[in-house]
């Protein structure tokens, strides 16, 4: 068993290894909307009943039109997580169960492959790196080897399974859908599956594949529900791709796989006017880029929802922000690296600046 990722937040941690109550920390180490959507209505059945059909369906009709992605139907998982680790299940010992109407039955760790023409070849999966560090930790655990790639042009015919994060976590560079929808097409003439994960998509929808996804058989897009309305704890999220894939993850799933008020806030929210969770985002946005740019820091990349900083000293103001109980994201492989993620009001950048200006230079 591999060892598991250090990812964002963690305050529980941080308040005991420097003191004060996690109510009391702020938290900037994640990538989450910190200006929360006021709640609609939950009818009171979807807490009292089992998830049933139409509940599924009203979510998946309004992931569809909120995603622009046609004549396909997101399926609502429990969070993106959890269809991460199913990834190695779509390519099985090295071969591509991706493909259209492919009836694989894995039994006693032997694959029996019925009807369907299937490609058998190693088990290299590319994944363009760094990135959200879940990917590798989960196609590793499964025996797959991880070709970490810096860019997209890296992926050959040789991957079974390419990986891209767009826009990426945590440098926040993007890749055109052209040059996505070419490497699909490489992807695919070498019987290989692409996985766009576009958890920070929302903030740019141009950036989006999803409307493109019919016509993409061997696609797979990720969207986070909880990052972009500021509502993480619900653990939601939508699969993009042909309905022979998500029927997969559905059955892997199991039934019952996302609560029927996590089902009912999305039907309501996908529907909603988005236009000032944007401008709330933006005017976050600015504020956090005044404070980083007011203390000396070198942005180096980054999205709407966060801010990647290179400083040679970020070690020690990650040690200094923590003593003043703030917590921003450090990295294990990049020690020049800082992610900070929004604050959630004027007052919070006041409070971050003043703690960036006592540091001792």
């Amino acid at each position: 068993m591999s060892a598991p990722i250090v990812h964002g937040g963690g305050i529980t941690a941080a308040a005991a290894a420097f003191g004060g109550s996690p109510e009391d920390w702020l938290d900037l180490s994640t990538g989450i909307n910190p200006c929360p959507v006021a709640l609609p209505d939950i009818p009171a059945r979807a807490w009292h009943r089992l998830p049933d059909r139409h509940l599924i369906d009203e979510a998946r009709r309004a992931a569809r039109d909120h995603y622009r992605s046609g004549e396909i139907l997101p399926l609502p998982v429990p969070g993106t997580q959890s269809v991460i680790q199913l990834l190695p299940r779509l390519v099985e010992a090295g071969r591509l169960v991706g493909g259209t109407n492919n009836r694989v039955a894995v039994t006693d760790n032997r694959v029996a492959v019925t009807d369907e023409r299937i490609a058998v070849t190693d088990n290299k999966v590319a994944v363009v790196s760094p990135t959200y560090g879940e990917y590798a930790r989960a196609l590793t655990s499964a025996g797959f080897a991880i070709d970490a790639v810096n860019d997209v042009a890296a992926i050959g015919a040789a991957h079974r399974l390419a990986v891209v994060v767009n826009p990426n976590n945590p440098d926040g560079r993007i890749w055109s859908a052209e040059t996505l929808v070419a490497l699909h097409d490489r992807m695919k003439a070498a019987d290989g599956l692409l996985v766009v994960d576009e958890a920070f998509g929302d903030t740019d929808p141009t950036l989006s594949l999803a409307s493109r996804a019919p016509q993409l058989s061997n696609l797979v897009i990720f969207r986070s529900f909880g990052k972009f309305f500021g509502l993480a704890g619900l653990r939601l999220g939508f699969a993009i791709a042909r309905e022979n894939i998500l029927e997969r993850f559905e059955d892997w799933l199991g039934p019952w796989a996302v609560s029927g008020p996590a089902l009912s806030l999305a039907a309501s929210l996908l529907r909603s006017d988005v236009s000032p969770i944007h401008s709330r985002i933006e005017e976050r946005s600015i504020g956090l880029h005044a404070v980083l740019d007011g203390a000396g820091l070198r942005m180096a990349g980054g999205t709407a929802l966060f801010t990647l900083v290179a400083d040679a000293r970020a070690g020690d103001i990650y040690t200094h922000l923590c003593r003043h109980h703030i917590l921003v994201r450090k990295f294990d492989y990049a020690p020049d690296w800082l992610r900070f993620g929004l604050t959630p009001d004027p007052a919070a950048d006041r409070r971050l600046g003043e703690a960036l200006q006592r540091f001792e230079r």
